[in-house]
Parts: structure tokens; sequence; C-alpha cells
């Protein structure tokens, strides 16, 4: 009766897990086209970055007051610098280089740029505690992976705009959260999700808000009511809400299968800036999201056999 009970929850744990990490990837996704829509009335990607943290901060800050609260014991210096160099690599580099990326190439080539970060994770993780890649696993990345590649295959012949340096940028933007994605699943199981979350968001947001004061005068902000409500929406459901989803996704199933997970990311954008910014949509993007799914539903019946 014990195991039986142990085995219900450890499901139910795989399968809220999976839930949130599909939740976090369209929140994401939903970034690339608010930030399209607030290019169209030329403000800046620092500007941009600054005020989607500055409507995003009062969450996280009202949440570390209350994660605090729930932990007595302080934290130590390595957590609090594994906190900052996590903050500030995964959310704030990371944001950073894709708002630029964004101001170059389209939402839907941007998203599958930033969406080659789960192999990186895989093999991060791999290297660095020494995990064995499961041949289901490997299995799903292929299927994934090729999916993505026809969609770009598609995205090379678009030529809008300066797509190397676009593509650069987005993919250092990967690297960086990459490297975020890893570390937080050591600094969460220390740590705590929604006190981890809290502090790397508050420090993210504290480093936008300090370089957009010194490298834009405050007229920069006079900009019209759209883009505040593009940045409203950007912070509640393009940051806020997933932040802490993939956090917990990660609790529940682990940083790897959360970010193969994600690779739903990608079809959603797709679809998305056809639907909204007009994008092209082609077949050879309809068979690639197919593959993505394929992929991102092997990963999740391998994650429930894994948890049960």
């Amino acid at each position: 009766m014990a195991s039986l009970t142990r085995s219900l929850f450890a499901d139910r744990d795989v399968f809220l897990g999976v839930i949130f990490a599909l939740l976090a990837a369209v929140g994401f996704s939903a970034k690339a086209i608010l930030v399209k829509l607030a290019y169209l009335d030329s403000v800046d990607a620092v500007t941009l970055l600054a005020l989607r943290m500055v409507f995003s901060v009062p969450f996280f800050i009202g949440v570390a007051i209350w994660a605090r609260r729930q932990h007595a014991e302080p934290l130590n210096t390595h957590d609090r610098l594994l906190v900052l160099g996590l903050g500030l690599i995964g959310y704030y580099c990371s944001s950073f280089l894709d708002f630029l990326g964004l101001q170059y190439i389209s939402a839907g080539l941007e998203r599958l740029i930033l969406f080659l970060y789960p192999t990186m994770t895989v093999i991060l993780s791999a290297l660095l505690y020494k995990r064995a890649i499961g041949r289901k696993v490997i299995a799903a990345m292929a299927l994934s992976y090729a999916g993505i590649a026809l969609v770009f295959l598609h995205d090379l012949g678009a030529k809008e705009g300066s797509i190397v340096l676009g593509a650069s940028l987005v993919f250092a933007s990967t690297l960086s959260y990459s490297i975020y994605l890893v570390g937080a699943g050591h600094a969460i199981a220390r740590i705590g999700t929604m006190r981890f979350t809290a502090y790397a968001m508050v420090v993210a947001s504290a480093a936008c808000v300090l370089q957009f004061v010194a490298m834009r005068p405050m007229s920069a902000l006079d900009l019209p009511l759209r883009v505040y409500e593009l940045s409203v929406a950007m912070a509640i459901f393009s940051t806020v809400l997933p932040v802490f989803l993939l956090s917990f996704a990660i609790r529940r199933i682990g940083s790897g299968s959360a970010s193969l997970i994600g690779t739903v990311g990608p079809v959603s954008t797709i679809y998305m800036a056809y639907v909204i910014l007009g994008e092209s949509l082609s077949l050879l993007q309809i068979a690639g999201s197919a593959l993505v799914l394929v992929g991102v539903l092997i990963i999740s019946l391998n994650s429930q056999r894994a948890k049960a």
C-alpha cells in the first residue's frame, strides 16, 4: 500500500513537472512576439529590457520576502555567490543578448536558435555531474532537432535584417541560459525553488535597471502607452509566471528533461508569429513542428518511467 502511494505521488510529480515545463515554454515563447510588437514603436533593447524587469521585480521582491520568512537559515557566502552569478549569467546576460538579437532576426528564427539549449544543457549536465545520457533521451533529441533543422531550412530563405549578427547574439544568449539551467538544478536543491528564483531575478532586474541608468537618459522613457502595456504583459506572462513554472519543473523532472520538453517553444513561437506578426508558415515548418512534438512526447514518457 505504501509502495502504491509513493508511486502515485511520483507519477503526479512527473505529470506536474511536464505540464509546468510546457506552460513555461509557451510563456517564454510569447516574449519574442511581444518584443517584436514593441520594436514597431522604435524602442531600443536596453530600454525595453529595463521596463520588462521594472514591472517584474515587485513580484520577485514579494516572493523573496515571503521565502526569506520561510527559511530561518540565511544564505552562506557560497549560496550568495551562486545566486549572484546565475542571476547575472542566466537572466541578465541571456535576456539582454536575446533582446539585441531580436532587432535583427524574426521571432521564429530567434526561438529556433534559442532552443538549441536542451542539447547544451544535457551535455553540460553529463560533463559536470557525470550523468549518463539515455538512449531514449538521445532519440528524443534527434527527433526534436531534426524538426528544428527543417524549420531552420525554411528560415534561411527569409534573409531579413542582419541574420548573422542577430543569430550570433541569440546563440550567445542560448549558451548563457544553458549554463543557468545546469546551475539552477544544483542551486534549487540547496536553496529552495521559490527562494532561489526570486533572489536570482532580483539580481537580474537590478542589473538591467543599472544598465539603463548608465546608458540611457530618462527621456528614453517617453514612449507610447502601447510599449508600456506590452512591457507589463511581458513581465507577467513571459517572465514571472514561466520563471517559477520552469523552476518547479526542474525540481520535479530535472533540468535535462525540463529543457528538452521545452522544445515545444519554437512550435509555439512559429504559430504565434504567423498569426500575430504575419511571419510566413510553410510545410517545412509544419513537418518540423510535428517532429518536435514527437520528441517532447518521448521525453515525457521517459520521465514518467524514470520517476515511477
